[in-house]
């Protein structure tokens, strides 16, 4: 079968179009029938490529997107289905995807998720036992045929026909903040993401540095600019940052402010505001848009599209409209004076002032690293012959895990998961202080360094790892492939152990080899 929005975005002569429904809680409501309404208009104006369908948005529960993404399909247009990780553990991530295969459902935008808030007697547990990285790898080899062990040996599943992409926020104010989402874009891309959504902002130069940072690197991926019609209300709440990983600056807000003084309430120059950022990002190169918002209707849809289409012939004559920096805000170029834009030229970060505190703990982690956990170097040697010494002696497991544990708990709050991240993390715990366990880098919900679940409380500890990296030069060490997922046979045994005996994820990626058996071999 055709795939009418993925020939759209990887057609350079085509800029693709998604309109962004939000179906809501419940089977049956007015909010089902209304979108399901909204895709057969769609679906007859043919202006629309895909229509893209929220996956319990704000953390609260709603249908599921995939079975009104098949309802949309037999309407003759093409969903796109949000897949996030939130609320899913891997086997029923790939039970959904199962079920989105066979019904030919293969437009994906996988994301962290917003953290999850209300449900049924109060807050549900979060899950996030995949990231968007791992999950785009599992999306990848089932589009290879999935390899899974049989009782005569490996099985290969029949390959699906996904087309999955994530998304990236260019909209961080924190030099931390900003270089973790990108690194952790090249991760995503590394996972197999086959196009980019942006997340939702306002400034020009933040639109273009995404498609900067990619031209620079050398890749050659399909993006797609967010633009959201923006009432007074939402700017509010995304200017309070109550919906993370939004911004809209006091500049924005105070502008409609005055617009929603105006006859219609501000509805024209918003409706105007979303086809100049269609003509922008036309002119600039994006290769679709993704238009959304509360209550929009497809006329106006149709009117941003026509509108946008007419302002894309000047487009650089609007730039100045989207000059919305924050406060002492980062920008990874240089500015380009001239354009309003950026140069392909990174702005020197060297001297720029961390984003988080550096304690002298991590100064003593460091250096007991450097002595006992570098492979094949100083104690290492003498540790790895020590646990396999212990090795299947049980009082003497149990002894070694009660001390480990003690002493990590103590210094680094220590959730005992068994496969341990911190090595990754500049030491810090992603089980235990981060609400969402993200091992490969930041999710987009935090605001000028703060964790998006404990605003003003807790740092994100990425942005707390960037600091801890860059106060020694090593920033790049987040730049590496990416990490797999917590291994939960490993949960409440010795990380240590595991990590010396080469059980752990660290083992591939360090070149840690299990000990060789200390079965002696019977003489002939």
């Amino acid at each position: 079968m055709e795939n009418k929005f993925k020939e759209s975005l990887l057609d350079k002569n085509t800029l693709s179009v998604t309109w962004e429904l939000v179906p809501g809680r419940g089977a049956n409501e007015k909010a089902q029938e209304v979108a399901i309404t909204s895709a057969e208009q769609a679906a007859k104006g043919g202006r629309v490529h895909a229509l893209t369908i929220t996956d319990n948005p704000g953390g609260n529960p709603a249908i599921l997107a995939d079975n009104l993404g098949m309802e949309i399909l037999n309407l003759g247009i093409e969903p796109l289905v949000h897949f996030t990780c939130k609320d899913k553990n891997r086997n029923q991530m790939e039970s959904q995807l199962y079920a989105l295969d066979r019904a030919n459902v293969r437009n994906l935008l996988v994301m962290t998720g917003d953290y999850p808030v209300s449900g049924f007697q109060g807050r549900p547990k979060p899950v996030f036992d995949l990231d968007p990285i791992n999950t785009l790898q599992l999306i990848s080899e089932m589009n290879k045929g999935l390899e899974i062990q049989g009782m005569k040996g490996p099985i290969f599943q029949k390959p699906s026909d996904f087309f999955a992409g994530a998304a990236v926020s260019p909209f961080k104010a924190a030099e931390a903040e900003q270089m973790v989402q990108y690194y952790k874009m090249k991760k995503k891309i590394a996972g197999g993401a086959q196009f980019l959504v942006c997340q939702l902002g306002y400034d020009a130069r933040k639109f273009h540095e995404v498609l900067q940072f990619l031209k620079v690197n050398n890749y050659d991926i399909p993006v797609v600019g967010n633009i959201y019609i923006l009432p007074f209300g939402a700017a509010r709440i995304m200017n309070q940052n109550q919906l993370p990983g939004c911004v809209v600056t006091d500049k924005l807000l105070a502008e409609l402010d005055a617009e929603k003084g105006a006859p219609d309430k501000g509805v024209g120059a918003r409706m105007l505001r979303a086809a100049k950022m269609y003509a922008i990002m036309k002119g600039m190169g994006f290769a679709g848009v993704h238009i959304g918002g509360h209550n929009i209707k497809y006329e106006q849809v149709e009117y941003i599209i026509d509108q946008g289409e007419d302002l894309s012939k000047n487009w650089q004559d609007y730039i100045r409209e989207f000059d919305y920096p924050q406060p002492n805000g980062f920008y990874y170029f240089e500015k380009d004076e001239k354009t309003g834009l950026n140069t392909d030229r990174p702005a020197n970060r060297a001297n720029l002032p961390l984003d988080a505190p550096v304690n002298l703990g991590y100064s003593m982690m460091r250096n007991m690293h450097a002595l006992m956990f570098t492979p094949n170097k100083k104690l290492f040697p003498v540790m790895r012959s020590f646990y396999h010494a212990a090795e299947g002696k049980k009082k003497r497991e149990k002894r070694l895990h009660a001390l480990e544990h003690i002493a990590k708990v103590v210094m680094l709050d220590c959730k005992d998961c068994g496969d341990c991240a911190m090595l990754d993390i500049a030491y810090l715990c992603p089980m235990s202080q981060c609400p969402k366990n993200q091992r490969n880098g930041a999710c987009g919900g935090s605001f000028n360094g703060w964790c998006e679940v404990y605003p003003n409380e807790k740092k994100c500890i990425w942005v707390r790892a960037y600091a801890r990296l860059k106060k020694y030069g090593e920033e790049a060490n987040i730049d590496v492939p990416p990490v797999p997922p917590a291994n939960w046979d490993l949960y409440q045994t010795s990380s240590w152990s595991n990590f010396y005996l080469g059980k752990d994820h660290s083992a591939p990626i360090l070149g840690i080899k299990r000990p060789e058996s200390k079965v002696p071999q019977t003489k002939k």
